[in-house]
C-alpha cells in the first residue's frame, strides 16, 4: 500500500460561480489537506480524502470573502472545514478516471461525481515521487445549505446555484 499526501505548494483548489449570470467569480481555498492510498500502480483502487479550511477562502475581495464565511454561506464559525471522502475511483482509460464520493459542507453530506485526468507520475530533482491530477465537476450550492440569494431589479439571479469545481493537484508519495 502506497500513501500520497498533497503538495500544497504545487496544488490549487478553485471554484467558479456565475455572478449576475454574465461573468464568473473565481475563488480558492489556500489551506487544505489530502491523502491518497493505493496498492495499484495505476491508482485504480485508490482511496482519497480531502479537506479545506473555510477560513482560507479567497476571492480577491475581503468583503465578499467575509460574506462567504458568514452564516449566509459557509458558516465558518460553526463548520470550519469542508471535506470529501471517496467511495470509488474508477479507471476509464490511461488518463481518465471517475471519482465518486461524499462531499460535506455545513454539515450537509451529498454524493458527488468528479472527472479526473491523470497527468502522470514523475520523480522530481529531490527524489520525491509525485503524481499529478486535474479534477473537475459541478455541484449545487443550495444542496449543501449555501442558500443565500438575491435578485437584480430586473429579477435576475445575483449568484448562480451551480458551482464549478477545479482542482489541480500534485501528490507526493510518502516514504
Amino acid at each position: 500500500m502506497s500513501t500520497y499526501k498533497i503538495d500544497a505548494a504545487h496544488s490549487e483548489i478553485t471554484f467558479k460561480v456565475k455572478h449576475l449570470m454574465i461573468t464568473n467569480v473565481t475563488g480558492s481555498f489556500t489551506k487544505f489537506d489530502a491523502t491518497l492510498e493505493s496498492s495499484a500502480a495505476d491508482f485504480s483502487d485508490a482511496k482519497i480524502s480531502f479537506e479545506a479550511d473555510i477560513d482560507s477562502i479567497s476571492t480577491n475581495n475581503e468583503q465578499r470573502d467575509g460574506h462567504l464565511k458568514s452564516d449566509d454561506f459557509f458558516a465558518a464559525a460553526s463548520f470550519p472545514k469542508l471535506s470529501f471522502v471517496s467511495t470509488s475511483f474508477e479507471k476509464l482509460n490511461d488518463s481518465a478516471y471517475l471519482l465518486k464520493g461524499n462531499l460535506t459542507i455545513r454539515g450537509n453530506s451529498k454524493p458527488v461525481e468528479l472527472a479526473v485526468e491523470y497527468g502522470g507520475t514523475v520523480t522530481d530533482p529531490y527524489g520525491q515521487v509525485k503524481a499529478g491530477f486535474e479534477i473537475g465537476g459541478k455541484i449545487s450550492r443550495k444542496e449543501f445549505g449555501l442558500t443565500w440569494s438575491a435578485t437584480t431589479e430586473a429579477g435576475g439571479v445575483v449568484v448562480s446555484d451551480e458551482v464549478k469545481l477545479h482542482l489541480a493537484v500534485q501528490m507526493i508519495k510518502q516514504a
